[in-house]
């Protein structure tokens, strides 16, 4: 009975049943044009096709470093503060544009890795860390100081 098996498996014609197969695939509903025809076929996701693996160009490359650089600006910018900051409504100010120089450099990160953009996205990592630098040297010295700093200005 195994050598019946046997020597049926070598009989068999396997280019005409994979046409076979390939018929009846095609016959499917969603089924590719070039099933069968040894044509590589374009992955796709349920967003359509996927995108070529090289670095972004026109339209693409230029948004995204006009997101990395409105990021740059701003935390450049948070270097000249024009107010002082110790304390009040005007830390509170401080921080929030410290968060906004993480969030442009964590929007830019995304943006620049689906794009394949390598510089913009070192760019992009370095601002997230600026950011977070920012906050951190104020937040971090009222949280774990010896002598806590308060966050709101003491009443005279």
């Amino acid at each position: 009975m195994a050598k019946e098996k046997e020597k049926d498996q070598k009989d068999r014609d396997w280019d005409r049943e994979m046409r076979e197969v390939d018929k009846l695939l095609a016959k499917l509903p969603e089924a590719d044009s070039t099933l069968g025809r040894g044509v590589p076929t374009v992955p796709v996701s349920r967003h359509g096709p996927v995108p070529p693996a090289g670095p972004a160009r026109g339209r693409a490359w230029l948004t995204t470093w006009i997101r990395v650089g409105l990021g740059l600006a701003l935390g450049v910018g948070m270097i000249a503060w024009p107010y002082a900051y110790s304390c009040g409504f005007k830390l509170v100010f401080y921080l929030i544009g410290a968060t906004t120089v993480t969030v442009a450099g964590i929007w830019s990160a995304l943006s620049s890795w689906r794009r394949r953009l390598g510089w913009a996205h070192a760019l992009s990592i370095v601002l997230i860390i600026w950011g977070l630098a920012l906050a951190g040297r104020q937040v971090l010295p009222r949280i774990y100081g010896k002598q806590p700093i308060p966050f709101f200005c003491p009443e005279p």
